[in-house]
């Protein structure tokens, strides 16, 4: 699989996300004030998972670059 192709899939991934979350306010069946209280509390926990997945890549890639300096030695 090419760059190309793989950024082609996730530019498509997000399109679908924004037009499935545009329906779905569409058919909420709860007011407004209520959705949008909804989609804040879900970005706000998918950004605490996004930032505690980047802190555990952090992690791992600062371990593994530790051990191969050590390795290098």
């Amino acid at each position: 699989m090419s760059k190309d192709s793989g950024m082609g899939f996730f530019s498509g991934l997000v399109i679908g996300a924004i037009i499935g979350l545009a329906v779905g306010f569409l058919y909420a069946p709860q007011p407004g004030t209520e959705t949008m209280r909804v989609v804040k509390d879900k970005f706000s926990n998918a950004r605490e998972n996004v930032s505690q997945a980047a802190g555990r890549i952090r992690g791992r890639v600062q371990k593994r670059m530790e051990e191969e300096a050590k390795d290098a030695e």
